[in-house]
């Protein structure tokens, strides 16, 4: 059937369209050529160069702002080592984590030593495999009250608790009198700003520094609570299973991620380090923001939270809480402890070369990973590369290097 005359004047005028699309394409086109060839005649750089240098930038300051907070956090638990003798000192009657009840002692063999740490590496993972499901679990099922009660409760025990018996430790090595009312009130104080500036709502850089005194904490208590090779079994083993946790499709760290993504939600701001971040929404508070969104006339009930609202005459303003992410890399507060437990265990040896080689692979591996991470632009463990490559740092230091270099300077020292 020929089309009518009304349907060839329509064809005609797309036509006309999208000819007229093309020429101005093609105009847009030429008149960026011709600045980037003034640009290039003046010494300036191009559009094009422009781009690259400030993705390059971005690049940059993605992985200064995150080797800072780490390099912060292993240089607090190495001087803590260093200067608190407790730390340093162990014996078979030494207390031990609940989880690790296998103690180590001058008088086993090596293969003594070797069983107990398995079984105390293997109890340490089943606990951290049933906790992680679990909160998994309650992630999927919506239960954020639980969960927040959960990290706040943690999070207590490791701002008062831990922070006291450092603290107390601290002092005691210097022998350094401190009356108590004094001491409670600055250990009060501490916590409570803390717990304000992590489950509520604070500066970005208050968070980050709370953030950086938990991982050390709790790294000192892995280091002082856990026999010796055990530590060094449990980096190896957590690195493994931080491969599999991100990377395989039943990961629970990988379906807690693609959770989030789907809900547009951001993760728990106890659990993760962020470089770049306004303020922190919590979890009930999207809840309650979505579901009053929900009541209203909205022709599209599907929006998201974080989608602008649209102009229908009854336009309603987000609650004063929340506040977008602004983006930046994260990390997770698991990767500042364990990356803080190898250096703090290599700090425990006695030896400066084998810290500094230690820092050195952690920062290596922890760039290769970001670099990987700009390529897949997808979640990735920050633990395997790092650990691998500061596990055979420290051996290789520890009992190749250094034993050759003191050997070396003997027989000089003789000649």
């Amino acid at each position: 059937m020929p089309p009518s005359r009304r349907e060839s004047w329509g064809d005609g005028d797309d036509e006309d369209n999208v000819a007229l699309l093309a020429d101005a394409g093609d105009a847009e086109t030429s008149s960026l050529r011709t600045n980037d060839r003034l640009r290039r005649r003046s010494g300036q750089p191009t559009a094009e160069e422009l781009e690259n240098m400030a993705e390059l930038k971005y690049g940059a300051e993605s992985v200064l702002s995150l080797i800072k907070p780490v390099s912060v956090t292993m240089i607090i638990v190495i001087a803590t080592i260093r200067s608190v003798t407790s730390y340093q000192k162990k014996s078979a009657n030494s207390p031990q984590l609940a989880y690790a009840p296998m103690h180590e002692s001058d008088n086993q063999t090596t293969g003594e030593r070797l069983g107990g740490a398995l079984i105390n590496v293997l109890i340490f993972l089943c606990f951290i495999i049933v906790m992680t499901f679990l909160l998994v679990i309650m992630y999927k099922k919506r239960c954020y009250r639980a969960i927040h009660g959960w990290l706040i409760i943690s999070s207590m025990l490791l701002l008062f608790m831990f922070s006291y018996l450092y603290i107390s430790e601290l002092l005691n090595t210097q022998n350094q009198p401190f009356d108590y009312f004094t001491f409670t009130m600055v250990v009060w104080n501490f916590g409570v700003v803390g717990m304000f500036a992590i489950h509520w709502k604070g500066p970005l850089i208050i968070q980050q520094i709370y953030l950086v005194i938990i991982s050390a904490l709790m790294a000192l208590i892995l280091i002082k609570f856990l026999p010796d090779w055990t530590v060094l079994m449990l980096l190896g083993v957590i690195a493994v299973y931080d491969l599999f946790a991100v990377l395989c499709p039943g990961g629970p760290l990988k379906m807690l991620v693609e959770t989030a993504q789907e809900r547009d939600e951001p993760l728990f701001p106890a659990l993760i380090y962020s470089s770049a971040m306004a303020w922190i929404v919590t979890m009930a508070d999207v809840d309650d923001f979505s579901a009053d969104s929900s009541r209203t006339d909205n022709p599209n009930p599907t929006r998201s939270v974080n989608s602008p609202p649209e102009d229908n005459g009854t336009r309603r303003a987000p609650p004063p809480e929340e506040e977008e992410d602004s983006g930046g890399v994260k990390l997770g507060l698991g990767d500042f402890i364990f990356y803080s437990v190898l250096v703090g265990k290599a700090a425990t040896a006695d030896d400066f070369g084998t810290v500094a080689a230690c820092y050195v692979a952690i920062i290596i591996g922890l760039v290769c990973t970001l670099f990987i991470l700009s390529v897949y632009q997808k979640a990735l463990p920050a633990l395997p590369i790092s650990i691998f490559f500061g596990l055979i740092f420290f051996f290789c230091t520890n009992q190749i290097i250094t034993p050759f270099i003191l050997q070396l300077s003997t027989s000089v020292s003789v000649m």
